[in-house]
């Protein structure tokens, strides 16, 4: 369940919108922030409050990249294996973080402190390779600059 402040955040949201459901992907967002991932159980209480079946929330929640239906490890990496970080070696940036982080794509390491995630194209093609650690953009990576890195998340 939302906490009441973030239900009050979210129930404001209503009146910016025609539909309650309209709604849905601001609210996902302020869910996230609040837990730090998207349970089976808030997708269901989210559905009931924007009046969409849990379906739909699934489905919206497994859908965009950027909401996570698993726990995270206290760092989120996501690596950018799109086309023009893939020219620019994306490939070796991958290999560099899943040694350095001691996990595979798509996994949390075991000590909980990094979730790797491939993503499409986070829009900054002109800085690839890239990764994100949270919100935090990092651009023109090699193998040495990743390491680097991740040492400082050590």
């Amino acid at each position: 369940m939302l906490t009441k402040e973030n239900l009050e955040k979210a129930t404001a949201l209503f009146t910016r919108y025609p539909e309650k459901k309209a709604a849905l992907l601001p609210i996902l967002w302020i869910a996230q922030e609040q837990e730090g991932w998207i349970s089976t159980d808030m997708m269901k209480y989210i559905g009931d409050l924007v009046e969409v079946p849990y379906a739909h929330v699934l489905g919206v929640v497994t859908f965009y990249t950027m909401y996570n239906d698993k726990r995270l490890g206290t760092h989120h990496i996501e690596v950018c294996t799109n086309v023009s970080c893939m020219l620019r070696g994306s490939d070796k940036i991958l290999d560099t973080v899943e040694k350095m982080c001691g996990t595979k794509l798509g996994t949390t390491s075991p000590d909980g402190k990094f979730t790797i995630s491939e993503v499409e194209c986070m829009g900054a093609c002109g800085g690839a390779p890239m990764l994100t650690i949270g919100e935090e953009y990092h651009e023109h990576l090699t193998a040495e600059k990743t390491e680097q890195l991740l040492a400082q998340l050590k």
